[in-house]
Formats: C-alpha cells, structure tokens, sequence
C-alpha cells in the first residue's frame, strides 16, 4: 500500500503549479490517455474515413478530369508530374488543415478574424466561394454527361438538371453531413475502381509514362498545365478539411490515425486516378493527335479500345466525380460563406442552404449558357482558381504556425518548407495566367 501512495503524492507534486514540472505531467498523461485511444480495431479506424476524403471528392470532379484528358490527349505523358508535385503539395496543406480543425476551439474563418482581423477572414470566405462558383460549372455539366453516358439517347442538359435538384434536396437536408459524407467516401472508391479498370483496359505505354515524371513544359501547355494545378492542387479542398475534422469532433490523440486512414489516402487517391486519366487519354488519343475537343469526345475515350463496356465504366465514373465534386462543392462554399458572414460555420445555417443553392444554380445557368464549347469553358474556369489560391494557402500556413494556437500541433520546418513551395507555385502559376491570357 505505501509504494501506490507514494505514487499518488509525487504525481500530485509534478502536477502542482509552481513546481516547474506541471507542463511535464500534463504532457505524460496526454501521451498516455492518447496512445490508450489509438489502440482501435479495424471498424473504428474506418470511422476515422471522411473530411480529407470530402477533400479528395471535391478536388477530383469533371473539370479535373477535363483538364486531365485535354493533357493527355494533346501533350500525351508529358505533363503527368504536374499531378505528382500538386498531390504532394496537397497532402502538406491538407495535413495543416486537419490539425487546426483539431486545435482550434472555434472555427478556421473565426481564427483568421482573430489574428488577423474581420475583413481578412471575410475575404478568405468570399475567396472559397469565387472558388466554389468556378467549380459549379464543371460539376453541372459533368453531372449531366455521366448520366447520358449511361443512358445513350438522352439529353446531357436534362440529366444536368435533374442531377442538380437532387443534390439540391440532398443538401436542403438537416444534419446532413454524416450522410453526405458517407455518400461521397463510396463515390471516390467507385471513381478509384472504374479509373483503375479503364488505365488497364486502355493499354498504354507505361515506360513513356514513366518518362512524365520529368518535369517539362510544352509549347503551348500552360492553360493547361495552370487548370491541372488548379484541380490537384486545390487549396480550397484543403482549407475546407479544417472544417470536417472540427465537425467530426476530431482530438489531438486522434490525430495519428487520422493521417494513416484519412489525411494520406483521401488525398493520394485522386492524385493517382487523374494520373491515370493523363495516361489512358494519351494511351487512345494522344497516338494520333487527336484533341477531345467537347464532351463527346470525352465520352466516346474507350471506344476504340474496349468498345461500350469501356465507355459505361468511363461514364459511371465520370458520373461519380461530378456528383460528388457537386455536392461537395456547394456544401463546403455554402458552410464557409455562412461563417464569414458570423452566420454560423455550419452546413444547417439558412445562410449556408441559400449560398450552397446559388452555387448550384449559377453551374446550371452556366452550362446552359456555354453549350456549344463546354470543354474550353471548363479548363478556363478551373484555371481562374489560381487567383484565389495564393491567399489562402498563405493563411492555412500562416495559423498553422500560430504557437498558441496549435501548441504540440504547430508546423515543423519541413512543413513550412512544403508549404511556401506551394504558395510560390500557385502564386507563380497566377502570374503565368495573366501573361498567357494578356499574349
């Protein structure tokens, strides 16, 4: 009986201010507490599945898989590094994301407004819903595609619409988080088995993709090579994972399992399925030059090789991306307007229902308005999201630096590395637009 006591008194003693071994014991109970919390079966690590997935929903839509065929089908292999250098890029402000949803007592836009101000938060609020917006045409068309490709004869404008409604009510759902999320974690695994079948189907020549991890420019690639960035390396994705992981109620002691389960694959995945898109569309239509000039085009990407069963597998996958990217989209950009508004930094919020419809509304509008050149219209648009990407990055690197804020969680240097890397890349890649687009 007296060694326990004395164990008692000399825990007693280290945790009594003023003995200068507080921190210490506060520190070995949290090592504890949170290594008895990472001890988790199989079924509660997949629970831990869910914001960097929503991430990896969001950034893998039909306008990444435009850009990405364009690429393939015009500059064949050559451009496949530019997905390997966003998705790494991606993982580090992705992973910054996370752990401020983790720290944070309140949310990222109430941060921002408190270390730097009202007016910078609410910029970063207006910022992700410029971004939001961009996306929504891609997502509105794209939805509409992938039906009709499923359903040959019908028209893709209809099923736009159709598919916009129901994500329309989906959303106008309470508490709907939970589900949507689960919802969009089985899209990107149908997305990753449907592009893993057509890359082998395709047939390609693996060494020349190889050679593509060599960084390269080619005349007249950079539209293209800005709007890949613009997809992978997409930081709004990143700077909404924040708010996940505090929806989700996320702990520092989760944080570990989070990154093995979540962080790493919910990001990596879309990065290797647009790699693959590169590498099937240079495999069918970068052999004879051909572009896909419009959506038929990209319908129609299999049929040489694999005939209608290569373009049905195309197709749902197809339809998967924009659906989720769809409803990702415009729950994200509706639940960051809300908090910039000091609304609310939830998806339930009136606020929040009313943005997240007038994003969808205005992807419809737009493909109804651009009918005639969807493609261009689409690689154009995701190329915009450069502009708005410098700031934000620079605002997930800077909290995420934040001591008091993030205490145990806060960046190392070889995060602050990646991270200016990928604010100099995007704010690098904004300027190159204006020149090409001034030229």
């Amino acid at each position: 009986m007296g060694e326990p006591t004395r164990s008692k008194s000399a825990f007693r003693a280290m945790s009594t201010p003023g003995t200068g071994h507080s921190r210490i014991s506060t520190e070995t109970v949290r090592t504890i507490v949170g290594a008895r919390r990472r001890r988790r079966t199989p079924w509660q690590h997949l629970m831990l599945v869910g914001p960097a997935f929503i991430a990896g929903a969001w950034q893998f839509g039909p306008g990444n898989l435009t850009t990405a065929v364009q690429a393939g089908s015009e500059y064949r292999y050559s451009l496949i590094w530019v997905i390997v250098v966003s998705t790494v890029l991606m993982l580090f402000l992705a992973d910054m994301s996370v752990r401020l949803g983790v720290k944070s007592p309140i949310s990222l836009i109430d941060s921002i407004k408190t270390r730097f101000g009202k007016p910078v938060g609410f910029l970063a609020g207006i910022g992700v819903f410029l971004i939001c917006l961009c996306f929504s045409v891609g997502n509105a068309t794209g939805s509409g595609l992938g039906v009709s490709m499923l359903v040959p004869g019908t028209s893709p404008i209809m099923w736009t619409v159709i598919c916009t409604v129901i994500v329309a009510g989906v959303l106008l759902v309470k508490h709907a988080y939970r589900v949507i999320e689960k919802i969009l974690v089985l899209l990107v695994a149908l997305m990753a088995v449907c592009f893993i079948v057509s890359a082998f189907a395709a047939n390609p020549d693996w060494a020349a993709a190889g050679a593509g991890l060599l960084p390269t420019a080619p005349d007249g690639s950079w539209l293209i090579l800005i709007a890949l960035v613009g997809t992978n390396f997409s930081i709004n994705a990143a700077f909404y994972t924040a708010y996940g992981t505090k929806e989700r109620g996320r702990t520092e002691a989760d944080y570990r399992d989070i990154t093995m389960v979540d962080t790493i694959p919910g990001i990596i995945a879309p990065g290797i399925m647009t790699a693959l898109i590169i590498v099937v569309s240079a495999a069918v239509l970068g052999a004879t030059g051909q572009a896909a000039a419009d959506f038929a085009g990209l319908a129609a990407i299999f049929e040489p090789l694999a005939g209608p069963v290569g373009g049905f597998v195309f197709g749902l996958g197809f339809f998967a991306s924009a659906v989720s990217s769809m409803i990702a989209n415009a729950m994200a950009g509706g639940t960051i307007m809300s908090d910039a508004f000091g609304r609310g930094a939830s998806a339930n919020t009136a606020t929040s229902r009313g943005t997240s419809m007038l994003i969808l509304a205005f992807g419809i509008a737009i493909a109804l308005a651009f009918q005639s050149s969807p493609v261009q219209l689409i690689v154009f648009a995701q190329a915009l999201t450069v502009f708005v990407a410098p700031l934000l990055a620079t605002l997930i690197v800077l909290m995420a630096n934040d001591r008091p804020l993030m205490g145990s969680l806060r960046n190392r240097w070889w995060q602050n590395l990646f991270g200016v890397l990928g604010i100099a890349a995007v704010l690098a890649l904004s300027i190159r637009l204006v020149i090409t687009l001034a030229s």
